[in-house]
């Protein structure tokens, strides 16, 4: 899994499967589209143990968050950051924002 952390006004943890890096997924209506072929995504690559110490830890500073994939989906869902309603399909892909 990698993950990119955006130091700005705010962190904004971007978290994906490794296997997504580089693709372009859109939802068929055409209202949803996730680019993960230029750097926002292309963090280093993290054990599932370090990515929920850094969700857990972003999460407590009032992170955003971007995440891209069914395992990284799953890991935020097992610390209660996103819930199945909170998570959209795109092409496949589970995809959650979490905006605060």
């Amino acid at each position: 899994m990698l993950v990119k952390i955006h130091n700005a006004y705010r962190q904004t943890v971007a978290i994906c499967d490794s296997d997504l890096l580089g693709k372009k997924l859109s939802s068929p209506d055409g209202l949803h589209e996730v680019d993960l072929t230029g750097g926002f995504f292309k963090g280093e690559e993290m054990s599932d143990e370090r990515v929920l110490k850094i969700i857990q830890d972003a999460n407590s500073e009032d992170a955003t968050f971007n995440i891209v994939g069914k395992r990284a989906c799953e890991l935020a869902k097992q610390i209660g950051l996103v819930k199945d309603s909170g998570i959209k399909d795109v092409e496949g892909v589970p995809v959650a924002l979490v905006l605060l």
